[in-house]
C-alpha cells in the first residue's frame, strides 16, 4: 500500500520538469541576425563616388582595387555578404568590358595606319559641300568642364554640332578597311578656332558608333580620287 502511495506522488513532478524542458528548447535554438559589415559600407559608399565621377571608366581606375580588397574582406555571415560579392561580379564584369573596347580601338588606330596606299578612300565630289561657316563663331558663353583641349576619344559626335564654340566641321567620309565607311570631323579653317584648338590642326576625329574613336592624323590617309560609280580613279600615263 504504501508503494501505491509513493508512485502516485511523484506524477506532478514529473509533469513539472517537462513543461520547464519545453519551456526552454525555443531559448536554446534561438539565434542572433547576422550583422552588417563596416568593410561593405566603407567599400560601397567609395565606389558610388568614384563612379558617379568617371562613370564606366571608373571599372579601370587604379582605386577599384583597394576597393575589391574591402569586398572581399567581408565576412560570409555578414548581413551584406551577397550585397558584397554582387558588387564584385559587378566591377569584374565591368572591367573586362571596358578592357575590350579599349583593345578594340587600338587594333583600330592600329589597322588605319597600317593599311597600304588605296584603302582610304574619300569621294572627290559624291558628297554635298558643308555650308559656308560665319567668319568669327557666335559667342556660345563658358564651355563645359573638360572641353578646354577640344573633343578626345570617347567625345559623343552630338557634341561636336553645336559645342567647342562652333569649330568643327563635318569631314569626307572615310572607307576603313574590315570596318566600312566611318564619318569624319575635322577643325574648321577658321583662325580664332586654330588658336583655340591648335593640336587638332591636320587631324581627322574618326566616328564609330556615335562617339570618336579616335584622332587620325591626316597624313596617315591616303586618299584615292573615286570615278562617278564609286571606284578609284585609273592611273595617268605620266609620259603622254
Amino acid at each position: 500500500m504504501r508503494t501505491l502511495v509513493l508512485r502516485a506522488s511523484l506524477r506532478p513532478l514529473v509533469g513539472v520538469v517537462s513543461a520547464v524542458l519545453l519551456t526552454l528548447a525555443p531559448t536554446a535554438c534561438r539565434r542572433e541576425p547576422p550583422a552588417p559589415s563596416a568593410e561593405y559600407e566603407e567599400a560601397a559608399r567609395r565606389f558610388r563616388e568614384l563612379y558617379s565621377q568617371k562613370l564606366d571608366e571608373a571599372y579601370l581606375d587604379p582605386g577599384v582595387g583597394e576597393i575589391e580588397a574591402q569586398l572581399q574582406r567581408v565576412p560570409a555571415d555578414s548581413l551584406d555578404a551577397e550585397g558584397a560579392r554582387e558588387l564584385l561580379q559587378r566591377i569584374k564584369e565591368g572591367r573586362q568590358r571596358m578592357e575590350a573596347a579599349a583593345s578594340e580601338r587600338e587594333k583600330a588606330v592600329a589597322s588605319a595606319r597600317e593599311l597600304p596606299p588605296g584603302t582610304y578612300v574619300a569621294p572627290a565630289n559624291d558628297e554635298p559641300a558643308p555650308p559656308p561657316a560665319p567668319a568669327e563663331p557666335p559667342d556660345a558663353g563658358p564651355e563645359d568642364a573638360g572641353t578646354g583641349n577640344g573633343p578626345q576619344a570617347g567625345t559623343a559626335a552630338s557634341e561636336l554640332i553645336a559645342g567647342f564654340r562652333g569649330c568643327f566641321q563635318r569631314g569626307a567620309p572615310i572607307d576603313v578597311q574590315g570596318r566600312g565607311m566611318r564619318e569624319t570631323w575635322q577643325l574648321a579653317d577658321r583662325t580664332a578656332c586654330r588658336l583655340e584648338y591648335p593640336q587638332h590642326q591636320d587631324t581627322f576625329l574618326l566616328i564609330e558608333g556615335g562617339k570618336v574613336l579616335t584622332l587620325l592624323p591626316k597624313s596617315a590617309v591616303n586618299l584615292v580620287p573615286s570615278t562617278t560609280d564609286g571606284g578609284p580613279a585609273p592611273a595617268t600615263d605620266a609620259g603622254r
